[in-house]
């Protein structure tokens, strides 16, 4: 039996390995960042003290600890590529128990410190974490803060704070025998490993790292320290500082944007994997090359998020309206405003493109159409021209008739934001949204000053009701008028909202009887506003949001009972197939283009070694295409909906395909 080559594993005792005066530990700059919460420091308290109340001779086994000697020469610090929440946060719970008994018992608080600081440099912990904390850190475990640091909030902190709140005088022993059975796996890699390979397979299991947070360990993973740092400075820092807390999100609308294909939200490393296969090779001279864009397509994402740091006033509009309605567009918006900054759009036309994105985002929501899955292929079609995506959103757009349906019983999203707009009020912080009639009139309201509510028959009522929430019965109102007008009677409701510096809201106080015709008839108004502000292009498209282009299905999980129709049809280049399921669909897209255009299918299948074979070369699901070529059916409905979808792509028909699912694979 040969020994490995480039991994050396052995089991140690945790708190003797880091009482080692060889133990010094960096965590990368590619690692993410330390994010324990305090459940996991409770857990890790109880299974302390759980071990130490254990037979002796008993241990804990914490898990494994994957490092690498430094590639700078002059260094002996070990690189920790796995383990660092758990060290971590080891670390701060043996500072906070040092730190209990440095008055009680200084022997043992020196113990402690041996594992705490380095022996070399006893100003210095023994691990040093990703520079950007390092300092706070250190200061944390050393106990070096001074009283300017009372009001800062770290992780750290929280965490220190609660191994000291937990840890007393009086079981301080016993925590620290605990401490003393803990054991773990060191795995040390050897020059020629690959390291994130074995980092990848080390948290496959568990709570796996985010997408973001395994990108930027892809990305650094095989510089040098120096280049690492670079990255780091000029690139992945100032992409962290503008997305902030939405970074993943960044990172999914990057990919959606650049590939045309949707991405899962979360779940199955999907944007990963993605990122891995659209960079699947990064030395230092293409990373630059690439993270030159990322950072610029990093701070467009930074107006996005906060429109207010939007220089044009007429971007910043249709931007917040965007952000408002769905950030679920913000890939095409990106690449809109990066293409007119690059010169590739005019102004004009940057305009058009977000305002059509504004007004189709909130149509679909007015009349309950969902937002998900639909700028992928807006991205694919505004890579082919102005009029190829004005064609595309227009045609996924609710109509006017059928927002107007909509609205005549149905409330208005984003009420503030809406009104807002129609009355040149929005992003106003002094004004509120107020319903006319109330959305549970008391028995004493009245719509006209002569009958109260008690007096209108059921019917009235239940109209009332059902007008309630309407776009009609709601208006944008001053803060100081609204607080007596809340529940008001109208009369009295009347005369505060002609007090009102809003025109719009003027208006309502010339009506003498808020009566349910009177809604009616102001959402009217305020609906043909409504679809004059967010418009529809008008190319004579209708608006076929419920098919799904074939680029944008997706696999269902699983096949339980119920789900054997999956969809309700296919359009296939106009033609309506009474196509189910994927296992179908395959078939007939793969037996038609071997018709149609068996060159495509050819190259498909040279270049992904099937689905077509020219002999039956194994026992399974095969249908026969002719005499001297067979299909092998027997993939799973994964692989056959990308095959469907890839060779489509080489036949060059894919925009021509769409599904119509059921209901249920459109609920999953």
């Amino acid at each position: 039996m040969g020994a490995a080559r480039n991994i050396e594993a052995s089991a140690v005792n945790t708190i003797d390995w880091l009482s080692s005066p060889g133990t010094n530990i960096v965590v990368p700059v590619y690692q993410r960042q330390y994010r324990w919460d305090i459940g996991g420091c409770e857990q890790l308290l109880a299974d302390v003290r759980a071990v130490a109340e254990a037979e002796p001779g008993q241990t804990h086994f914490i898990g494994s600890v994957l490092s690498t000697a430094s590639t700078d020469a002059a260094d002996t610090e070990l690189v920790l590529i796995d383990g660092q929440q758990r060290i971590t946060t080891l670390m701060l719970l043996v500072a906070a128990l040092a730190h209990t008994l440095r008055d009680t018992d200084p022997p043992l608080a020196a113990q402690l410190r041996r594992v705490l600081v380095r022996a070399d440099d006893p100003s210095r912990t023994k691990l040093r974490p990703h520079r950007a904390w390092a300092e706070v850190f250190e200061e944390v475990v050393l106990d070096r803060r001074s009283p300017d640091d009372a009001e800062r909030a770290s992780r750290f902190d929280d965490n220190y704070a609660f191994f000291r709140s937990r840890i007393g005088v009086h079981d301080a022993a016993a925590v620290w025998r605990g401490l003393t059975r803990l054991e773990h796996v060191a795995i040390a890699l050897g020059a020629e490993a690959n390291a994130q390979q074995t980092f990848e397979s080390l948290n496959s299991t568990g709570e796996p790292l985010r997408d973001h947070e395994l990108i930027h360990n892809y990305v650094l993973m095989g510089l040098t320290r120096e280049q690492q740092t670079e990255i780091e400075d000029d690139y992945w820092l100032p992409i962290e500082r503008a997305t902030g807390e939405a970074i993943a999100a960044f990172w999914r609308h990057y990919l959606i944007m650049t590939t045309g294909r949707e991405l899962a939200a979360s779940g199955h490393r999907s944007v990963y994997d993605a990122f891995r296969q659209r960079f699947p090779r990064l030395d230092a001279a293409a990373l630059r090359r690439h993270a030159t864009e990322w950072r610029a397509f990093a701070e467009i994402y930074r107006r996005l998020l906060d429109p207010s740091l939007e220089p044009d006033p007429a971007v910043r509009t249709h931007t917040a309206g965007i952000g408002t309605f769905g950030r679920v567009a913000f890939p095409l918006a990106m690449r809109a405003i990066a293409d007119h900054g690059s010169g590739h759009r005019t102004h004009a036309e940057l305009l058009t493109t977000l305002q059509s994105v504004e007004s189709l985002l909130l149509r679909r929501e007015i009349v309950g159409v969902p937002n998900d899955r639909i700028v992928a292929r807006l991205c694919r079609a505004h890579s082919e021209g102005e009029s190829s995506l004005i064609h595309a959103v227009a045609r996924i757009t609710p109509s006017n008739e059928r927002v107007r349906v909509a609205l005549k019983f149905g409330d208005v999203p984003h009420p503030g934001y809406v009104l807002g707009r129609l009355a040149s009020r929005d992003g106003d912080p002094d004004v509120i949204v107020d319903h006319i009639a109330p959305l549970a009139p008391g028995d004493d309201w009245t719509p006209d000053g002569v009958r109260l509510w008690g007096d209108l028959s059921d019917d009235e009522q239940n109209a009332y009701r059902a007008l309630a929430q309407s776009l009609g019965n709601v208006v944008l109102l001053e803060d100081e008028l609204a607080i007596d007008a809340i529940d008001a009677p109208y009369p009295t409701k009347r005369r505060l909202l002609g007090s009102s510096a809003i025109p719009q809201t003027r208006a309502v106080a010339e009506i003498a009887e808020w009566s349910t015709a009177a809604i009616a008839q102001r959402t009217a108004e305020l609906t043909a506003a409504l679809v004059a502000t967010w418009p529809r292009a008008a190319t004579g498209e209708i608006d076929d949001d419920g098919l799904t282009p074939i680029l944008d299905a997706k696999p269902r999980r699983g096949w339980p009972h119920g789900w054997e129709r999956e969809f309700s049809y296919v359009e296939y280049r106009g033609e309506h197939w009474e196509v189910y399921d994927v296992r179908y669909l395959f078939h007939r897209i793969i037996t038609r283009l071997w018709a149609d255009d068996r060159a495509a299918v050819v190259r498909f299948t040279e270049r992904n070694g099937g689905p077509i074979f020219s002999e039956r070369a194994w026992n399974g699901q095969w249908d026969t295409i002719d005499a001297t070529h067979h299909l092998y059916m027997g993939w799973d409905s994964t692989y056959m909906l990308r095959a469907v979808q890839d060779v489509l792509l080489e036949a060059g028909i894919a925009p021509e395909v769409f599904v119509k699912y059921s209901y249920i694979g459109a609920a999953m």
